[in-house]
């Protein structure tokens, strides 16, 4: 039976990258993956109650990014509905494929860093589709987004998951994080820039902006838009500041600042008509939120869950140390890019269960292998489009297909993530 639940991930896996071609949204396959492990691992006679108890932990926290992700896509919504991103795409004039690229790329790595890759991801993916019309220009520009956000978020202590986790566990600390890994982490982003500077020609064209009844009959005026995009964008930045002060999970400061957000709409559009105000509420924004993303992530995560229960993913990590002979830097760039295929948050739990704290070497605290354990598990995952929260966020915005993905962005990903790599170890040895 534990062999079986490897070869029904394989096959579920295969399915959800041959989504297109088989005409099967990838979020039936990730449902029916996630629940196939878990009652494989069952009857494997282990036993039930232990089961049940880590099957309840796990969901907690595949909850926790759940409710935290619907949040952020209902923020993003709301500002997108009172035209809020106007105030940053009416200052982006260039229609260059390059400079918008450049543009994009560079205004993504740095708030990924301030906000978190999978947030940032879904804000620039609302970005795209004011300033790109052309539904390919659109994945190729959002495909940059996902190695730009995992690229920002390597170096933040609040940047991405398995980063926050190190953070938080005391392997590594706020500064040394931002001090060692912001180079490596922007060479990953500019190298894939800098190849398509010589090779991308062209310009994108820009949608027409459509107006629709509702602007006639009821437009929201500069200080709406003005107001619910400052409040919005605050609210995303309070995040991490609410998570650094109470220590509570980050979905529930999302969701304090979806309900500020949901409260002030309220009062701003309590005058109008039902009709006007009902495109403007959260209520009326939440019917847009794309709840078969969620769904696709809820089986995903599951399905990885029932693996590292299951002891998979240990012994992945075992065999790595014993393959290596305990060389960290080969390790890490494995567990990196093993992390484009599974979750990275299991994987650095399984490192971070693996080796302890020590009061000097390469694992004390801020040591080497945990800063390098921090760059690879944040980057590699840019390899595949589902081997990152924002990846899988960005396939589930765009529909994205996976083999379009591994056939336009994956090199160019390993590209960066390989660069970034030596980067380090260069920077480690003067």
């Amino acid at each position: 039976m534990l062999i079986l639940m490897i070869v029904i991930f394989v096959i579920g896996y295969l399915a959800i990258a041959l989504e297109h071609p088989l005409k099967i949204d990838k979020a039936g396959s990730a449902l029916i993956t996630g629940v196939l492990v878990w009652t494989l691992f069952v009857l494997s006679g282990a036993d039930q109650h232990f089961i049940e108890e880590e099957l309840l932990h796990h969901l907690s926290e595949i909850s926790s990014i759940l409710f935290f992700l619907m949040g952020a896509m209902t923020i993003v919504e709301l500002i997108d509905a009172h035209e809020g991103f106007s105030i940053i795409t009416d200052k982006i004039k260039t229609q260059n494929r390059v400079k918008l690229l450049w543009v994009v790329s560079i205004l993504t790595f740095f708030f990924s860093a301030a906000l978190d890759n999978l947030t940032t991801s879904i804000v620039m993916i609302s970005l795209l589709r004011k300033l790109i019309d052309d539904k390919h220009d659109r994945w190729f520009f959002a495909g940059f987004v996902v190695i730009a956000a995992n690229a920002g978020g390597a170096w933040s202590p609040i940047g991405d998951v398995t980063t926050t986790m190190l953070w938080i566990g005391g392997q590594l600390t706020a500064l040394t994080i931002i001090k060692t890994l912001i180079i490596p982490s922007l060479v990953a982003m500019l190298v894939p820039l800098l190849v398509l500077t010589f090779t991308l020609k062209g310009e994108v064209t820009r949608p027409m902006k459509s107006k629709v009844l509702e602007h006639y009959i009821d437009p929201t005026t500069p200080f709406e838009r003005n107001l619910v995009f400052f409040l919005g964008l605050a609210g995303l930045l309070f995040v991490p500041v609410f998570k650094t002060i109470t220590h509570l999970p980050p979905f529930m400061g999302m969701m304090l600042s979806l309900g500020v957000l949901w409260i002030a709409t309220e009062i701003i559009h309590r005058s109008k008509n039902k009709e006007g105000k009902s495109q403007l509420s959260v209520i009326g924004v939440l019917r847009k939120v794309d709840t078969a993303s969620v769904l696709f992530f809820l089986g995903i995560l599951l399905a990885v869950a029932g693996l590292q229960t299951a002891g998979h993913l240990a012994v992945v990590a075992e065999r790595l140390d014993l393959w290596f002979g305990g060389d960290i830097y080969a390790i890490n760039v494995v567990i990196g890019l093993l992390s484009a295929i599974v979750d990275n948050v299991p994987l650095v739990a399984g490192a971070m269960g693996m080796y302890e704290v020590t009061t000097l070497g390469n694992f004390s605290q801020d040591g080497v292998f945990w800063q390098f354990l921090a760059f690879c598990a944040g980057t590699g995952g840019s390899a595949l489009i589902i081997g990152s929260a924002s990846g899988v966020a960005v396939m589930g915005l765009e529909k994205i297909d996976f083999v379009w993905y591994l056939k336009k962005i994956s090199l160019l990903a390993l590209l960066g993530y390989f660069a970034g790599a030596g980067t380090y170890i260069l920077m480690q040895s003067i």
